[in-house]
């Protein structure tokens, strides 16, 4: 049984990655629609004002702690998470999971070619991956349920969905029940990195948790997610100078 901690409103699981991938290949093994969300700075920031958001994510079936500023408010408000566990990594551990068990994936998001591209590497570095098909992100939304049926055509278990903060985390919880997948998990910009078009950071930086800091460095267009972390510095500081707002809960 998970335990979750509850951070502004937001419900986030206490776990590590094995932890995550055991519950996902759970959800494989069941095979009963379930949404993963994997929630980072600006997700917790966004939630704040827009409770669509904020619902969906309190209400997926599993919610992990996807960067390092998640993990620093939780801890200063005495709710300490185990680890990160982002959604490139989780992607990762998931695929070559299926490769193993036979379970169909399905990539949906990024630009053109980018899924495609991602998906070949895949299949290269996890032989036996079954990847049921790939969809680029630029649709118009009276396409959005043809989409759905393309990947419940597909025969996938497991969905991948690269559209971005809340845009893929909104998709998925609209359209889930009319893919057929077991599961769905958003993850942003893990496409662009498993097609070798962005490169992640070297370990030793993921280790310190300034991976955040590096994406910026390569990419100054981020600054906008960016700006996200001092918002949640102060509300961290909010909390704690007010006394109020932190609880942790078990899960029943």
């Amino acid at each position: 049984m998970l335990e979750t901690i509850e951070l502004f409103g937001v419900r986030v699981h206490r776990l590590t990655m094995d932890d995550a991938v055991a519950v996902v290949e759970g959800f494989l093994q069941e095979g009963k629609a379930r949404q993963v969300v994997t929630a980072d700075t600006s997700m917790l920031v966004m939630a704040q004002r827009d409770p669509e958001l904020r619902e969906i994510i309190n209400t997926a079936a599993l919610v992990t702690p996807d960067s390092f500023g998640v993990l620093w408010a939780a801890r200063h408000l005495g709710l300490p998470l185990q680890e990160r566990v982002t959604g490139v990594d989780l992607m990762e551990r998931i695929c070559a999971r299926c490769a193993e068990s036979g379970h169909k994936v399905f990539l949906f998001g990024a630009a053109p070619g980018v899924a495609d591209e991602a998906a070949e590497r895949l299949k290269e570095r996890f032989p036996g991956l079954q990847v049921a098909g790939t969809r680029h992100g630029f649709y118009k939304p009276d396409e959005e349920e043809g989409i759905a049926a393309e990947i419940a055509a597909s025969g996938a278990d497991a969905l991948f969905v690269a559209l971005g903060i809340p845009r893929q985390e909104k998709w998925i919880a609209r359209s889930l029940d009319r893919t057929g997948v077991s599961v769905a998990i958003g993850v942003g910009g893990s496409f662009d990195v498993f097609s070798g078009r962005v490169k992640r950071a070297p370990r030793w930086v993921q280790r310190c948790n300034l991976e955040w800091l590096y994406r910026l460095c390569k990419n100054p267009r981020k600054i906008g997610k960016v700006k996200t972390l001092p918002v949640l510095v102060m509300m961290t500081l909010g909390t704690l100078a007010r006394g109020d707002g932190k609880r942790a809960r078990r899960d029943r």
